[in-house]
Formats: C-alpha cells, structure tokens, sequence
C-alpha cells in the first residue's frame, strides 16, 4: 500500500511475510499489471472487472529454433471470441497462449459475472487446429504450468495519475483489445511516466505539471486503442471472423491487411467498417 500525506502519496509500504519494509520516494509508479489489488489500493482503480482473460505458459523446444521468428496470432471458428499466438524468447523458448475478450457480462443481479468458458478447451483448440502451436507442445518442454491472466484493455477502467504518484502499463489497460498485444505498450507507457519524471525534475516542475504532463502523453495514446477496440468486434460476431479468416486464406491482399494491423502498419479499425466489409466481398485476388 501506498503512505499517504495531506499533499499526496509520499512512497510505499510492503509486506513480505512478516517484515513490512517502508520506501519513501519523490513519486511512486504503479506498473502492477491487470490484478487490480494495488490500484484498489491507490485509489486509481474505476473498474475492477478486466476486459478478457488470458491462459499463457513457456515452452522450451530447441527443434523450433529459428523457425517462428515473430508474432504469429490465429483466429479460427474454434477459437471464438478470441485467438491464440505463439512468440520466440531466447534460447529456444516460446510464449504460447490464447486469449478470449469481452467475457465478462451482467448477471441477473446487475454485476458483471463472467461467462461460461473453458481457457484449457480453448487452449487445446488452438493446438489441434494450428500446427506450429501442435508441434511445440508435443516436442517441447513446458516451463512451469499453464497460467491464467486477467487482461485489460484500451486504456480504460483506471486513473492514469493522483499527487506523487503515476500508473502504467496494464494497470491502466495498455493492452489492445483486438490482438492482445500489451508488452510493448506497456513498456511504452513506462517510458513516457519516466520521461515525465524527467521533466519534471530538470524543469522543477510541480507535482499537477508532472501528471498533466504524463496523462497527456497516455491521451495521445488513445485514438489508436480506440480502433483497436472497434476492430475487437471480429472476435465477438464469430460470422464476421469466420469471414475475415476465409478471405484472408484466399487473398494475400485481405492477408497483407490482417498482418498490418499486427505490426502496427494499418488501421484495425477498417476491418470493422462499412467499407472495410464490403471489401471483403470484392472478387478475390
């Protein structure tokens, strides 16, 4: 938990079994991941249901080496409402999971409750369907056991600051909400409450320019969060992802499309428009 004083937060203090350990610090940053506890506890927290739910583990398998280079993310009719991926670590060691969005609705007393769903099941889709994710897991070494994860997403759900301290990373949701792509913004969000700090102490700076500083530079951020969550809504109308997932085997236009909406060169949001559908019924080259 964070130590309060009448101007704001002055640093923080933590509990290991026993031993409570108290650090004081010009600003604190909360950089905790989805787990709402601390941001409960700094009063930043808006929402406590996350936007999805992840079931990810680690995988050693050396025959793979160099043959899955980047980001791969699947969507197929098994896996609806959500995708799998695969990604390459050092040393032979890949990341490998799937994730489900939008799985949290309102139950009958007016909560949100989540939804029947099965991650394992989903989990074990994506390897009968896909084979490089087939291949991994039959010749590789797990690191440890298959672990689940709350997801948050688009920037939404928390405050981004209050005096003395900053929250990033999916703390705040910089997780896209199409792709799940959440390490890179995260660090990014890092970086930009680093810089504010920076600032801040070259330019003596007051602790209200400091956070309008920061929340401003997350604000600029959320235009493209936006179209990624306008483009989220494939996952939830399984016709319209079973369509995308067609075309795009038949078309390495509609291919091209998909993958720059993976490496951040196109704009999500078209997969979901007027437009962007109709294209998708244009002749097929």
């Amino acid at each position: 938990m964070q130590l309060d004083q009448p101007h704001g937060v002055v640093g923080a203090r933590l509990k290991g079994g026993e031993q409570v350990h108290e650090v004081r610090a010009p600003w604190v940053v909360v950089a905790t991941g989805a787990p709402p506890q601390a941001m409960i506890a700094s009063e930043l927290c808006q929402r406590r249901t996350p936007t999805g739910i992840a079931l990810r583990g680690y995988v050693h398998n050396a025959a793979m080496q160099g043959r899955l280079r980047a980001l791969d993310v699947v969507w197929h009719p098994r896996l609806r409402r959500g995708y799998g991926w695969i990604f390459p670590c050092p040393d032979g060691v890949f990341n490998i999971g799937v994730g489900l969005g939008d799985c949290f609705g309102l139950a009958g007393s007016g909560r949100l409750r989540m939804q029947d769903v099965n991650l394992r099941q989903v989990f074990d889709a994506f390897c009968e369907i896909y084979p490089p994710a087939r291949e991994l897991m039959a010749g590789g070494t797990p690191l440890g056991e298959l672990k689940g994860a709350p997801l948050r997403c688009s920037l939404d759900g928390a405050l981004y600051s209050r005096a003395g301290m900053l929250a990033t990373g999916e703390a705040i949701g910089s997780t896209y909400d199409f792709s799940g792509e959440g390490i890179g913004k995260a660090m990014q969000t890092g970086m930009l409450a680093a810089a504010a700090i920076v600032k801040g102490r070259e330019q003596q700076l007051g602790d209200a320019a400091v956070r309008d500083d920061y929340e401003a530079s997350i604000r600029a951020l959320q235009p493209r969060f936006d179209l990624y969550r306008k483009a989220s809504r494939v996952n939830a109308h399984p016709w319209l992802a079973d369509l995308v997932i067609w075309r795009a085997r038949n078309s390495p236009r509609i291919l091209r499309r998909m993958s720059g909406v993976l490496d951040e060169t196109a704009n999500p949001g078209n997969l979901v428009s007027a437009r962007g559908i109709a294209k998708l019924f244009l002749p097929i080259r």
